[in-house]
């Protein structure tokens, strides 16, 4: 080997050792919740920019601090950070406050509504077609765990019901063209019933269907979670120290709507 080749290795290896230390050291952004009960850590998302950016800024901006978690329900979320919970009277109902900020949702496939997840509220469908994020709040999944046998259950009642309309859309209208055709010109048949077959699975895969990855089903099988949820909201970081505080939080004694009757504050910190 020449000294020439040598060099050009030395380079290549040099240059492979900075790309693997620079991708180690861009790790997602890290935060703690700071509450009265205890504190949570976890880190956000990177491949949530919009979200992940937003949160930074608003933690960054003070925005969560002083504010409570205004919904707490045991084995589902524990929810806050809204504008309106910060002073407010016992009892009064908290919503989405007078600070929204609406953002582009960001569902991700390997993202979902596992026990600890950090997810964003939104408005209802009726008016929020578009399933906007509102980032000047936010949830975390508590959850519960499954069986496999619940969620392939879940599966069915969620794709059956879109099967069957999308069946009636293209299948049903044609069954009297495809049974003559099967007799006369089987080469016909065909293809006819592959374009509507085609058709069929396109407009299935562009649906809400829903299909639980192994990575879904491991998690809600056993550390738990809130399946019915998943691309529904965003899901752009999760908690990785502190689940025993956040337990304890989504088991306070509630009012009628869900907030804890001992309110319990929040200071959100980017480290």
């Amino acid at each position: 080997m020449t000294v020439f080749s040598l060099f050009r290795l030395s380079v290549s290896s040099l240059l492979l050792s900075l790309c693997l230390t620079l991708s180690a050291s861009a790790q997602s952004v890290k935060f703690e919740i700071h509450t009265n009960m205890g504190v949570m850590r976890g880190f956000l998302y990177d491949d949530t920019p919009g979200h992940r950016d937003k949160f930074v800024e608003l933690a960054r901006s003070g925005h969560f601090d002083g504010t409570l978690f205004y919904r707490c329900v045991k084995d589902f979320v524990i929810q806050g950070g809204s504008s309106d919970s910060r002073n407010a009277k016992p009892g009064q109902h908290i919503g989405y406050g007078s600070d929204a900020v609406n953002i582009d949702s960001e569902f991700k496939k390997n993202h979902f509504h596992k026990r600890g997840a950090l997810c964003a509220p939104r408005q209802p469908d009726k008016m929020n077609l578009f399933k906007t994020s509102d980032i000047s709040q936010f949830y975390i999944v508590c959850g519960r765990t499954y069986t496999d046998e619940y969620l392939t259950q879940y599966e069915k009642s969620i794709n059956l019901p879109i099967k069957k309309k999308i069946k009636e859309q293209y299948l049903n209208p044609r069954a009297d063209e495809l049974r003559s055709l099967r007799q006369s010109d089987p080469k016909a048949y065909n293809k006819l019933l592959t374009d509507i077959r085609d058709k069929m699975d396109f407009e299935y895969r562009i649906s809400n269907y829903k299909e639980f990855t192994p990575e879904q089903r491991q998690a809600y099988t056993s550390i738990g979670g809130t399946p019915q949820l998943d691309n529904e909201y965003t899901v752009f970081g999760e908690i990785t120290e502190g689940l025993d505080v956040m337990e304890k939080i989504s088991l306070s004694p509630v009012d009628n709507n869900s907030r804890p009757l001992k309110d319990i504050k929040m200071t959100v910190k980017i480290l």
